[in-house]
This record gives structure tokens, sequence and C-alpha cells, in this order.
């Protein structure tokens, strides 16, 4: 039998007991965390850090912390995602600036950090932009592109980032990082991941620049205001984040970007069919709309497009690792699995002489 919370305390969630949470709130937040009942939910987990909606005496707040069960080595860590936003609070770059950080596990069993929650929704799905008349897709999709750019454009010595990552190498560094994540989740042979490792190491572009990259750039990775004019609120999940080379986080939006009668759409279980609507611009429109605000010339997007459908493969591979050892918290995870082959297949294809 459960026991019931103590009074005034929200019931235990996966990775969230509410006695030491409440504890340690009341010490470091005391401001928010007034004598009270306070309510926590979560708001999704699974694909990345789970995150949690806490509703305190004194305001809401978000909490993230890594997912539970087997982690990869330097995946999840949420102090590095507190300082990069901490770092872009005060850039043009909308951040949602982090209140606290907590790096003592015994806390709640790993690391976590909070945010004020910002105003504004998350589009997770295509039922979500189903709802949207074509203009505010089309505004939506402008002001996604354009913080995107302006993250690119941020000077990492400015904002004290220059140490954040390396500079150079990153596409190689990349695909070594990711060939090993591949090793350490895998739960089946794939001979055509090897493959398509393979063929994007015979690739490799020269790098035009080195900044800041997000390492998961998509809709679903944002908090949106449709009040007035359509726009992006805040970015969020910088788990990822490094420094390296932009146009690897374009191509990998792209990744994520599913156009009208997209059949990957299908295969696909996050940002499934959420731009496969009109009033969003295409894949193609969307690099050229970056190329004209960044300056970048995108002659190897092929290159950068296959490597984001690789590194989603692998992460969707540790989602489905997770999901058939039963510790996913969200539900949706039940064809990450097969979606796995579907994005290899695409990376191969996007290497094809000729593909964009």
């Amino acid at each position: 039998m459960t026991a019931a919370p103590a009074p005034g305390l929200p019931a235990d969630l996966p990775g969230l007991p509410a006695a030491p949470a409440d504890a340690w709130l009341r010490r470091e937040l005391p401001e928010l965390a007034q004598d009270g009942p306070w309510q926590a939910e979560i708001i999704s987990g699974g694909l990345s850090n789970i995150t949690y909606r806490l509703r305190l005496a004194g305001g809401t707040v978000i909490l993230r912390r890594p997912p539970l069960g087997h982690l990869l080595p330097r995946a999840h860590d949420v102090a590095r995602e507190h300082r990069v936003l901490a770092a872009l609070a005060d850039t043009p770059v909308p951040v949602p600036a982090p209140l606290a950080l907590c790096t003592d596990p015994a806390v709640l069993g790993a690391p976590f950090y909070l945010t004020p929650e910002v105003a504004g929704e998350v589009l997770r799905t295509a039922e979500d932009t189903a709802r949207l008349d074509p203009p505010t897709r089309a505004e939506l999709s402008e002001s996604l592109i354009a913080a995107l750019v302006a993250l690119h454009a941020v000077d990492p010595d400015e904002v004290g980032l220059g140490d954040f990552g390396r500079r150079s190498g990153y596409s190689e560094r990349q695909l070594r990082t990711w060939g090993a994540q591949w090793e350490r989740s895998r739960t089946r042979d794939l001979p055509d991941m090897e493959t398509l490792l393979a063929a994007l190491a015979d690739r490799v572009p020269a790098e035009q620049t080195s900044g800041i990259v997000h390492g998961d750039y998509r809709f679903d990775n944002t908090i949106v205001r449709l009040d007035g004019r359509p726009r992006v609120a805040a970015v969020l999940d910088w788990e990822l984040s490094t420094l390296g080379d932009p146009l690897a986080d374009l191509g990998l939006t792209l990744t994520y970007w599913h156009d009208l009668g997209d059949a990957l759409r299908a295969e696909v279980p996050v940002a499934a069919g959420v731009t496969a609507w009109p009033g969003f611009p295409s894949s193609a429109a969307v690099a050229q709309r970056y190329a004209e605000l960044s300056g970048r010339d995108l002659g190897d997007l092929g290159f950068y497009r296959a490597l984001g459908a690789m590194k989603l493969a692998v992460i969707l591979e540790g989602v489905h690792a997770r999901f058939l050892s039963g510790t996913t918290v969200s539900d949706g995870y039940e064809r990450a699995g097969s979606a796995v082959p579907a994005l290899v297949a695409q990376g191969l294809r996007l290497l094809r002489p000729g593909a964009v």
C-alpha cells in the first residue's frame, strides 16, 4: 500500500520525492516556497531531462532533472544546461533565466535546477498546430528561425562561454561521440547505421564558423506566445548545447521539420507532423531564410541534415532502451524503436549526390 503524502505535500512523482524536495525548496527559495501546500506535475520526460511544474505558494516554477534509469556518460548534464541559460539570459536569445541549481544527488537522487515558468505554450503535436491559422504558423516559423540565427550570432567569449567546448572539429567529434553512444545504447544490430556513420566520416566539410549550438533545436523545445504577434518566448532544453558548427543545429532542426505529405511524420514520435500544415514554410524555405538572415553558405546542407538524422536515431535508440526497461515517464515512446531505422535510411538518402 502506498503511504499518503504528508499534509501540504504532493504525492511523490517519479524522480521527485516530495519530502526532500520540500525541505530543499524552503531552504534555498524561501521567497517562493512559503508555508502552505504546493503541487507538482510532470510536463515531459523520455527523450531528454524530465521536466516538472511546481505550483508553490509564492509562484510557479519549472524543475529539470536527468531521466531515470541508466544514463549514457556525459548525457543529461543539468549543471551544464543551467550554465548556458545563465549566460544567455541577457542576450537577444529568449531563454528562461535560472533560479537555482542543486548538484547534491542526496536531494532527488540526481542534480536539478529551477527556472520561472514562462507564459505561453509548447507546440508538441500536429494537433497543437492544426488549430493555428496559416499566418500564425508563418510568423511562428519566422520567429523560430530568427531565434536560431540570434543564438549563432552570440560571441561565446562575451557571455562567459569561451570554454564551453572546443571550437574546431565539431563534426568529427559529433561522429565519434554519437557513434560511441550508439554502441552503448543499441538494442539490436543495424548494419545501415554503421554504413551511415562511415559515409558521414568521409563527407565532413570544412567549418565556416564556430559558435554556441543548441543541439536539439525544434518547435517543441520552445515556448511560444500566440497573443499579439505570434513569437518564440523562450528556447528550452539546452542539455546538448556546446560550442561548434552552427550548421549542425540547422541540420537537426530540418530533421524535425516535416513538410506537407512527409512520410517520415508517421515514423518519428517526436515533433511528428507539427509543421506539416499550410502556412509553415517548407524545409527548403526554412534553410533559405536561415541563409538570408545569417549569411552562411549552405552548400553542404545535405551532410548536416544527414548528421541530424543520425543523431536523432541514436537519441531515439536510447529512448527505446529506456522504454524497454520501463523507465520512461511519459506516453508515446513505444514508437521510438521503429523510428531508428527510418531515420538512418533518411540519412543515407541525404548523402546521395544532389540531395538537400
